[in-house]
């Protein structure tokens, strides 16, 4: 628990939409119900991203598992790490967006369901991140 309080519900929250990610590239889509246009899920662009995002993240969770350890510049790393991450996710999740894709749309469906479930909307989640990674800043040097 190397965020603690808040930074719990953080990782929780991340862990949950990552596993969205995850999800894509075990897909199976049936072509015959499609139409003729790529599926948005079949595109290599996505699921690569998809694969990556989830590799980095979980490598970045390893990792973060030792943050008490860092030091001043590790800790910094960590966090500009995962910042980069977030920003890499928001991307991904804008292409699902505003994707005309029906399997798109219902992961989007599917994310904000599970967001709900903690009361919170997506962007609501992206704040708290935000927020979280902004008092990991402010407590560098404590």
């Amino acid at each position: 628990m190397f965020l603690g309080g808040n930074g719990l519900n953080f990782i929780e929250l991340f862990n949950d939409i990552i596993n969205v990610s995850r999800c894509i590239e075990n897909r199976t889509i049936d072509l015959s119900t499609r139409f003729k246009d790529m599926s948005f899920f079949e595109s290599e662009i996505v699921q690569e991203e998809a694969k990556k995002l989830f590799t980095d993240y979980q490598n970045l969770m390893q990792l973060g598992s030792d943050y008490g350890k860092f030091d001043r510049e590790g800790k910094v790393m960590f966090i500009d790490t995962m910042e980069n991450l977030m920003e890499r996710y928001k991307v991904f999740m804008k292409r699902f967006e505003l994707s005309e894709d029906f399997q798109a749309k219902m992961t989007v469906e599917q994310l904000k369901t599970q967001l709900s479930q903690f009361g919170i909307t997506p962007d609501q989640m992206f704040d708290q991140m935000n927020k979280t990674l902004v008092r990991m800043k402010s407590e560098l040097d404590k």
